[in-house]
């Protein structure tokens, strides 16, 4: 949860930080405008990076903030309610769910890979897949005994081709100018 929460925070801030110089300097250029295909300027000023009436970026700081606090906590040996997990559970799922819609409108609507964006949408997943496999471990989300020991003898292959499906989405999508760079 540490981790997660303090990556997603800082790939949040730095476009929080990029969002206000664009506000302030139409012309200015993001550092992650890499390339016709690899960009986040225009990302960010798309309606998709505002979809609800402010930057999606100011959501990243106040929950990735939330979950490093929560990481925190618990690493200092505080026990969560159970509540509390699932609340984070299924804010983790809406950042998931959130976070895949993103991915479609970036892959398929404005034809742009955000870095930052990306390291988002990676610590999301790795956020939503822990959290989701801790409540199952400790009966907070009831799941029968054979799933169960199939997603803890597994967590790790499944998250990898989670993340292989859209490692390859992106691949796919952008293939005639990943190739043009060969």
């Amino acid at each position: 949860m540490v981790l997660t929460g303090i990556i997603g925070w800082l790939a949040s801030f730095q476009l929080t930080v990029d969002d206000w110089r664009l506000l302030k300097d139409p012309a200015y250029q993001p550092p992650c405008n890499i390339s016709p295909v690899v960009s986040c300027g225009s990302v960010m000023s798309s309606p998709q990076g505002s979809l609800l009436g402010f930057p999606n970026m100011l959501l990243g700081l106040g929950a990735f903030a939330a979950v490093t606090a929560l990481g925190i906590a618990v690493l200092s040996g505080a026990r969560l309610h159970r509540r509390l997990w699932l609340a984070l559970d299924a804010g983790a799922l809406v950042g998931v769910a959130f976070a895949h819609w993103l991915i479609g409108e970036s892959l398929y609507e404005l034809n742009k890979l955000c870095p930052y964006c990306a390291a988002v949408w990676i610590v999301t997943i790795a956020l939503f897949w822990y959290v989701t496999v801790h409540c199952m471990e400790r009966g907070i989300v009831p799941v029968p005994r054979g799933v169960l020991y199939i997603v803890r003898d597994t967590h790790w292959m499944l998250l990898g081709a989670w993340y292989g499906v859209i490692v390859l989405l992106v691949l796919t999508r952008f293939w005639p100018y990943w190739s043009s760079l060969l």
